[in-house]
């Protein structure tokens, strides 16, 4: 038996997916966020702001005792599948939104370190089976929580336009060559067009999405040798976005790669008026880089 027979099947993340989830919580394994939405409008973007509840923060604070390393060695009960011979899919232990996956090294990665040819073979294979938003919260001050190195996945909705707040802004890109920048967006940052082909299980896109990503972190002053600052990196089936960061916290609200596909998490209702009175675009503006002029 070849030692890669086990690897995952093609057509089969969603449906082990939904299996591991109901196995996971009959287990008590992984807890699911309750939030109330709510929408805050600004700059032609109806920004999604979810409002943890009093009684799941307090559940939460006993919940979250801090782990030393949760992904080495990992909760069998949150193990999804064997994603590549260097990565495993995981159920996020604390969700927000149904389904969300980690995509982990199986072997320590600091987190802030550039991702490789494996990384994106990875979540390429990921986002073949579940069209969803992947992202990357490269160190701490870009939002990222662990300091084992991985990307992350929530599955979009099928039947809602725009499937992700940012999305209306995209359509105003005017793409002469790669990588672009979208009007909208108040501060640095590089966007691409995706390649339906790299996505193609048939075909080795990984080498032409890291050669991507390495055009756009160049684009925004990143090194592509070696770590050099905080940036998110968003990819969809579609697009991809990349935004270096100048620090994590807006007046106390945490922002990770999805506050800038239009998505942020607020702790309670003061969090909540915070965001109202600056709003979302505005404090997204905050924890990144001034335009380039």
């Amino acid at each position: 038996m070849n030692q890669h027979d086990h690897l995952l099947k093609p057509g089969t993340l969603w449906p082990t997916l939904l299996d591991r989830t109901v196995h996971a919580r009959d287990r008590k394994s992984i807890f699911s966020i309750p939030t109330t939405p709510e929408v805050i409008e600004q700059s032609g973007v109806a920004f999604q702001v979810r409002v943890i509840t009093a009684l799941s923060m307090k559940a939460l604070a006993i919940a979250a005792q801090p782990d030393a390393n949760p992904f080495l060695p990992y909760d069998p009960d949150l193990f999804v599948t064997e994603v590549s011979p260097t990565h495993v899919a995981l159920l996020n232990k604390f969700n927000v939104v149904d389904h969300h996956l980690l995509i982990v090294t199986r072997s320590f990665e600091p987190q802030e370190m550039l991702l490789t040819r494996e990384d994106c073979a990875a979540l390429l294979i990921c986002l073949s089976e579940i069209d969803g938003l992947g992202f990357y919260n490269a160190a701490p001050a870009a939002g990222a929580s662990q300091r084992h190195k991985h990307l992350q996945l929530i599955p979009l909705p099928a039947s809602i336009e725009p499937r992700l707040p940012i999305e209306p802004l995209l359509r105003d890109v005017k793409m002469a060559g790669a990588p672009g920048l979208v009007p909208g967006l108040p501060f640095l940052h590089a966007y691409a067009p995706m390649d339906s082909e790299w996505i193609d299980p048939r075909r080795d896109g990984a080498s032409s999405l890291l050669s991507c990503y390495h055009s756009l972190l160049r684009a925004v002053g990143l090194s592509v040798e070696a770590p050099s600052a905080p940036y998110n990196l968003l990819v969809t089936r579609q697009w991809l976005l990349v935004v270096p960061r100048s620090q994590e916290f807006f007046e106390g609200i945490s922002i990770n790669a999805l506050g800038f596909a239009g998505m942020l998490l607020v702790k309670d209702t003061t969090q909540l008026a915070i965001l109202r009175k600056h709003g979302p675009m505005s404090a997204l503006q905050r924890v990144a880089l001034p335009q380039k002029s």
